[in-house]
């Protein structure tokens, strides 16, 4: 089973099956993906994955297999956010595997938060990519949704929209525009990471 798993986490058999996955690259990587609902993040996810040898963590695939009946509120996103973030520390930091971290972080204090839990990693092995999509596109998406672990509609497309905190630090900050082709923008954002990598060692 290769590490391009659709859904990442839970669609590996054990977490002792993720353990066995060392990274090949010498430096190894969390990579946060934020932006909001539709605008394509778990696609582009599941094509970077296999590039940098990386497991998919997915908010919305957490939810679901571990609240069989999410309410969304505050108290369960913060439990799901600090789930996902936990494994992502347990399997960087003893399991040396790679990991995208699928979510909105649609603020920038969610985003902080997030660096703090994961104060064990190193700050230059925590990249941030910032999915971008125009309007008409990510509504066309939404609309024709079906099947996704994903509950987000149109409604709170626009509600989150108004909410969302562009990204402010701009150190290992990548913004990828979605309504590309997720192979090409996952090419060049393995590029743009490892070229820096290159560069700075």
């Amino acid at each position: 089973m290769g590490l391009s798993d659709q859904h990442g986490l839970l669609g590996h058999d054990t977490l002792t099956e993720m353990l066995n996955i060392t990274s090949p690259f010498l430096s190894l990587l969390i990579v946060l993906f934020c932006g909001l609902p539709g605008v394509g993040k778990t696609r582009l996810a599941n094509e970077l994955a296999p590039l940098i040898n990386a497991v998919v963590l997915s908010t919305d695939k957490l939810r679901k297999e571990l609240i069989s009946k999410p309410t969304y509120t505050k108290e369960e996103k913060e439990l799901i956010y600090d789930v996902m973030l936990l494994v992502a520390r347990y399997l960087h930091n003893a399991g040396g595997v790679n990991c995208i971290l699928d979510a909105t972080f649609n603020t920038e204090e969610s985003r902080k938060k997030a660096r703090r839990k994961l104060a064990s990693v190193s700050p230059d092995q925590i990249y941030i990519v910032e999915c971008t999509c125009p309007e008409d596109i990510v509504i066309s998406r939404l609309k024709a949704r079906k099947g996704d672990y994903s509950d987000a509609d149109i409604g709170i497309y626009r509600k989150m929209k108004q909410l969302y905190e562009p990204v402010k630090d701009k150190q290992r900050h990548i913004v990828a525009d979605t309504s590309r082709d997720p192979k090409i923008n996952a090419r060049e954002i393995k590029s743009c990471i490892f070229g820096e990598k290159q560069t700075n060692e």
